[in-house]
């Protein structure tokens, strides 16, 4: 059975744009094969400003080790404080990188805001998420991976 995702937009900002909805099959790299493994849907709370590992790719327990040419897909949302409580005004900032090394901040998301995007199983490279404040902040999250 294949993994799919749907986003569509629509806005009233500029009336020439009528929408826009897309959606993919979630596929290995090069490939019209569905991806078949999962880590999982998840839950994490943050209540510190350190950096956490969401995805560990070297983590034997998630993944085997594939090559940079797999095509991983990461989804994070941040939930706001998981008791229904969302703050748009803080953020937490999603980052890829080396344990203990160099990282990037790739995006910031918001209370009730989501991100989907595809990654490398390198075993380096791992997802860390950084909240803005120590305030209670629950991200959920998922990997869509291939071996």
């Amino acid at each position: 059975m294949a993994t799919t995702a749907t986003v569509s937009i629509s806005s009233d900002i500029y009336s020439g744009f009528s929408g826009v909805s897309k959606t993919m099959t979630l596929t290995k790299a090069g490939a019209l094969t569905d991806i078949e493994e999962t880590t999982g849907f998840s839950r994490r709370k943050l209540t510190s400003t350190t950096a956490t590992d969401l995805i560990i790719m070297a983590d034997a327990s998630l993944i085997q080790e594939t090559s940079d040419s797999a095509a991983h897909k990461v989804y994070v949302k941040n939930i706001g404080d998981g008791k229904g409580n969302i703050d748009k005004s803080t953020y937490v900032a999603i980052s890829l990188g080396v344990a203990g090394g160099t990282t990037q901040e790739i995006s910031k998301l918001y209370g009730g805001d989501w991100m989907m995007i595809p990654v490398t199983g390198i075993d380096l490279i791992n997802v860390y998420a950084t909240a803005e404040t120590n305030d209670a902040v629950v991200l959920e999250y998922v990997m869509f991976y291939e071996v």
